[in-house]
């Protein structure tokens, strides 16, 4: 199986030992991202709708860079510490997608990295 690192400045560094994404054959298979800045490399501490606004830009730049677009999003998992937020990292989502939607999960967690509230990874297919 051929693998490629994707990696741009246009998204976050990432925090550990792992890639912004790896094409593994024709899928992306893309790293969770959170609501970091990629031009400060902070987190930004805002509303929820706020950091998954953030979270969906720097997920568009790493599918940008791989040449690819939400279009090609076959599933998403959401992580949520509250699901109270439910309904607004779903009001924020939905305007990156369009019908036929990706598969999704939505996911309650006690805590995320760097005291973030929300965490978004794709798989991407390129046809």
């Amino acid at each position: 199986m051929k693998q490629k690192s994707i990696e741009t400045a246009s998204a976050p560094k990432p925090v550990g030992p792992y890639s912004q994404a790896i094409f593994a054959d024709t899928f992306l298979f893309c790293s969770g991202q959170v609501a970091i800045d990629p031009k400060t490399n902070e987190v930004l501490r805002g509303s929820i709708s706020e950091q998954t606004k953030q979270v969906m830009e720097n997920i568009h730049f790493v599918l940008k860079e791989a040449g690819l677009d939400f279009s090609n999003v076959v599933k998403s998992t959401i992580f949520l510490t509250d699901m109270n937020d439910f309904s607004q990292v779903n009001e924020i989502y939905s305007k990156y997608f369009k019908v036929p939607y990706p598969a999704r999960s939505t996911i309650a967690v006690s805590a995320l990295p760097k005291g973030v509230d929300v965490e978004i990874e794709v798989i991407a297919l390129k046809a």
